[in-house]
């Protein structure tokens, strides 16, 4: 089992997130497509992992997927997330994660923009803040 350098019990998580942030970013699971806070931002900035506020994407590397959840085609460093291998439901998916905390991100696939990386990280919005640019 991979170990993170930002550890919490479960209590400590629940207690410091909301329900829907806890679910997501610490049992992985999903919202719901096209709901999510910050699918439409527009602006430039970055987005931090809700759980620890690690920087995880910019704003530079947001695209419009159609898929219903923030997609981006690379992380903010290589070093701010980490994947691994993902069965769940039947499915072959790779997982990511904040590098930082742990916190469940989304998943990642290999139909981006081709001009870019080729790879779609799929993010669930609940499990980002977002900080706009200063101007």
């Amino acid at each position: 089992m991979r170990t993170f350098p930002i550890q919490k019990d479960d209590a400590e998580w629940q207690a410091q997130l909301t329900p829907e942030q806890y679910y997501v970013t610490r049992l992985k699971g999903t919202e719901r497509a096209f709901s999510g806070k910050l699918y439409r931002e527009k602006r430039t900035g970055t987005y931090h992992c809700v759980a620890c506020g690690a920087p995880l994407f910019s704003s530079e590397t947001k695209y419009d997927s159609g898929s219903g959840w923030p997609s981006f085609w690379a992380p903010i460093s290589p070093e701010a997330i980490v994947t691994e291998l993902d069965l769940s439901y039947g499915m072959r998916r790779i997982e990511v994660m904040c590098a930082q905390c742990g916190a469940h991100l989304g998943h990642v696939f290999d139909d981006g923009p081709r001009d870019k990386t080729g790879l779609r990280y799929c993010i669930n919005s609940v499990a980002m803040d977002f900080k706009p640019a200063e101007a």
